[in-house]
């Protein structure tokens, strides 16, 4: 029964930890092109923040991926 709990939370949370930055990630891509459609001049700077937010952000998914790895071995 405790290997079962274990391993259902470790899938939950590799879910949420997915799906919480995939969303915020498919959000800041479409904000930034639309920013760079209306200032083409400034498409560098906003090209470097925007992948300075997205490796931020897959940072949470690695997290959710590090606790996963945790909760599997504990089986």
């Amino acid at each position: 029964m405790k290997t079962e709990i274990i391993a259902l939370a470790a899938a939950i949370a590799i879910s949420i930890s997915t799906l919480g930055p995939a969303i915020g990630q498919g959000l800041t891509a479409k904000s930034a092109m639309e920013s760079i459609a209306r200032q083409p001049d400034a498409a560098k700077d906003i090209r470097s923040t925007l992948i300075i937010s997205l490796a931020l952000m897959e940072a949470l998914t690695i997290y959710g991926l590090l606790i996963a790895f945790m909760l599997v071995a504990k089986i």
